[in-house]
């Protein structure tokens, strides 16, 4: 059987920013702003992006994930110029998104990313004057992509999120429904559903309860962003255990404790009355870009 190909990349935060106005720079905007002139333009660079998403096109993947903070501040602006961006990596059939915490970034914006990523955001079957609505679902091939949101606003230098009740109590009824489909279960999600240490201001509210719902229902793969930081955390699930796959900002120059930007491919065939899933990482190291990681997950 032919593999079914998914690349999943995170965190581009794409710059540089529009000139903000005077009255755009209230509050928590105020220092992203600074932070962002001070430091990040230098980290969260166009170039390195670009020749990432090239890269990524030139693997041929049958469907995108993307995982969130397209943005930097959330100016009105900058949804705009993310929404052009979008439409690079691909069309909103082969792009699946889910948003960060950057992306809610303060309170009065939150209609912005669902207005104008609308078709990136929507689960099959919705209408196209619908609003997004999580969790969504996608099925690509073998794939059943479950799309959630933990993207809330938050206090100055707090970068916390949420999936709230609503979104875990639909997740409990369609996790079974899928399983018995025989589909693979890839779980979208921003934030990583366990908390690093040390990162308590930037951790899942409701962790525990997303935990304590893998562990009932399981799902095959869950990828996220959010660390800027290569990862592979095992959780428990029904029938074993689960790989939680984090990746570094696809922007990203090396830069203190973040990783250089890469994207992760996932490779996944049907082997035999169960599931195989081979993974490979491509990014920058001693900025070159190639392979860095081979290996099977599942």
């Amino acid at each position: 059987m032919t593999a079914f190909v998914l690349a999943h990349l995170s965190d581009p935060h794409l710059g540089p920013l529009p000139r903000p106005r005077l009255r755009e720079l209230a509050g928590k905007r105020a220092i992203g702003y600074l932070n962002w002139e001070r430091k990040r333009h230098m980290i969260h660079r166009r170039d390195v992006l670009g020749e990432l998403v090239a890269d990524m096109h030139a693997q041929r993947p049958d469907h995108i994930a993307v995982t969130g903070d397209l943005v930097n501040i959330a100016l009105p602006l900058e949804f705009t110029e993310a929404r052009v961006w979008l439409e690079s990596v691909g069309a909103p059939e082969n792009v699946s998104l889910v948003p960060g915490n950057h992306d809610a970034y303060v309170r009065g914006i939150r209609d912005h990313f669902p207005q104008a990523w609308a078709e990136y955001l929507r689960g099959d079957g919705a209408a196209s004057d619908s609003d997004a609505v999580f969790p969504y679902l996608r099925r690509r091939g073998p794939l059943a992509l479950i799309g959630v949101s933990t993207a809330i606003p938050t206090a100055p230098f707090m970068a916390t999120g949420r999936l709230g009740r609503k979104q875990r109590d639909d997740l409990e009824r369609l996790l079974p429904q899928l399983a018995a489909e025989k589909l693979f279960r890839v779980l979208l999600i921003h934030h990583p559903p366990k908390t690093s240490p040390g990162r308590w201001a930037a951790r899942l509210h409701d962790s525990n309860a997303l935990l304590d719902l893998i562990a009932s229902h399981g799902v095959e793969l869950i990828l996220h962003g959010h660390d800027h930081r290569h990862a592979t955390v095992w959780l428990d699930g029904p029938r074993g255990r689960i790989p939680a796959i984090g990746v570094p900002s696809a922007s990203a120059m090396a830069h203190g404790h973040n990783h250089p930007a890469a994207y992760n491919l996932f490779s996944v065939t049907r082997d035999g009355d169960a599931w195989r899933c081979d993974h490979r990482v491509r990014g920058f190291a001693d900025r070159t870009l190639g392979e860095i990681k081979d290996e099977r997950l599942i």
